[in-house]
Parts: C-alpha cells; structure tokens; sequence
C-alpha cells in the first residue's frame, strides 16, 4: 500500500430518486444523491489500489417515520402500488445490503451501487 494503509470498506448510501429524478417531490434530493453515486464511482477507482472498497446501496421506498415527518404523510402506502414488490422496504434490509457489502463475501467488489428499491 502506498500510504501504508491495510485497507477498508466504504458504503456510501444514495437513494432511488438518484434514477428516477424525484419529479414532484424531491428533486435536490434526488440531485445529491446523484452526487452520491458518482462519488462512488471516482473514488473506488481512485483508493481501489489501496485496498479500500467503495460501494454504495441505493434504497427506494422505505417503511419509516420519515415521509411522515417531511410533510408526505401517507407516502409509502401510496408509493407501494408503483413498486414491482408491491411493498416499501424496511430498514433492516438496506441495512443487511450494507451489511453484505462491507463483508469479506463482498470482497472483489468496488464501485458498486446496490439497488435495494423491490425493483423499482
């Protein structure tokens, strides 16, 4: 390692809205989580060489308080219907994608942006 470094794993988290632009909801939003990914993808090639993997998940609709909270109440129920899975997901399954990335079973893979969206 160049810089005398052992390595490490970095797990970004970006969001659905990144593809689908967050048209009438929320498009900043949706413009840093784009962000997000590209950042992603510089930079596993940048410190790939390091030993350092970076990944990312890109959650859809998750079942938590905050749609509620953002002035969306009723937002998972009414995005459940436009999901292939026709369910939002929960948080323990991003946080199992997070999980898996920053294994040793996800040992050969930098640069990826794991959708965790139920198809969406």
């Amino acid at each position: 390692m160049a810089h005398g470094g052992r390595g490490g794993v970095i797990v970004n988290n970006s969001s659905a809205a990144a593809l689908l632009g967050g048209a009438n909801f929320y498009i900043d939003y949706a413009a840093t989580k784009g962000a997000i990914d590209t950042m992603t993808i510089g930079l596993a090639k940048e410190v790939a060489s390091e030993g350092i993997r970076v990944n990312a998940v890109r959650p859809g609709i998750i079942d938590t308080d905050i749609h509620d909270s953002s002035g969306t109440p009723g937002r998972v129920r009414e995005a459940a219907r436009d999901i292939p899975m026709q369910r939002a997901g929960t948080a323990d399954e991003v946080a199992d994608a997070v999980t898996y990335l920053l294994s040793n079973q996800a040992s050969y893979i930098t640069g990826a942006i794991l959708n965790v969206s139920g198809g969406r």
